[in-house]
């Protein structure tokens, strides 16, 4: 359990930095609303928080993992609304690039948390 936790906080800090930089070099990002860092930023430790969590429900309850997945993505959405609400929410339009620099983070850490999860819970089957 230990071991899958350190090897998946290897691999996100991996993806946060190499796509953050990358992601910050070649757009256009230099006049958004918002700073794209907090938002890489938030991504990145709530992947931590639920792929631990993951770990720890299927470790007590392994037939309740799937759904306590399902629950921390919604909760992670609504945080991420919470948080970032000034910018998702305010009368100024945000260009292509803004909204294209609020999505990529959420795909990209969405699919690794996925991935990690669905290896978790074939792996107990």
């Amino acid at each position: 359990m230990v071991k899958r936790i350190i090897s998946y906080v290897f691999i996100a800090t991996l993806l946060f930095l190499v796509v953050f930089f990358v992601h910050q070099n070649f757009m256009s990002v230099e006049d958004l609303q918002y700073s794209l860092f907090h938002v890489y930023l938030f991504h990145f430790i709530s992947t931590l928080v639920i792929y631990t969590l993951i770990e720890g429900v299927s470790w007590k309850m392994p037939n309740q993992a799937g759904y306590a997945y399902l629950a921390s993505i919604f909760l992670k959405i609504g945080f991420f609304v919470l948080l970032f609400k000034a910018t998702i929410f305010s009368d100024i339009v945000l260009e292509k690039e803004g909204r294209i620099s609020l999505i990529v983070p959420l795909f990209l850490f969405l699919i690794a948390e996925a991935i990690a999860v669905s290896r978790l819970l074939n792996s107990k089957l």
